[in-house]
């Protein structure tokens, strides 16, 4: 990792009192305001769309409104649309949720990928 990647916030040290201690600021407790990981979430959001379409094109090959020549490659399509729904409604829903503001629900919770 290099240094430029670490972000560091300089803390004021505050001297007060007959103790020559540590010395402890408010500022090195503060939890700085998360940033919304753009990129994952559209991620999240072709996987999903993906995962939509092939689980709509296994659905109707199953039901046999897709040519039966094409029957061979019924399950192979609907797993591949599981796969790729549901990590994708997933973080989908988590970043709903964070951005609603609901209890529990972080923008941290969801993977960033370092641009």
């Amino acid at each position: 990792m290099s240094n430029s990647a670490v972000r560091y916030k300089k803390l004021t040290r505050v001297y007060g009192g007959d103790t020559d201690g540590e010395v402890y600021s408010s500022l090195q407790f503060e939890k700085p305001e998360p940033k919304v990981p753009i990129k994952a979430i559209g991620i999240a959001f072709v996987l999903f769309l993906v995962g939509t379409v092939l689980i709509v094109i296994g659905a109707l090959l199953l039901s046999g409104h897709i040519d039966a020549k094409y029957s061979d490659r019924t399950w192979p399509v609907l797993i591949l649309g599981i796969i790729t729904f549901l990590p994708g409604f997933y973080h989908l829903r988590i970043a709903y949720y964070a951005w609603r503001g609901y209890v529990g629900y972080s923008f941290e919770d969801i993977p960033d990928y370092n641009d």
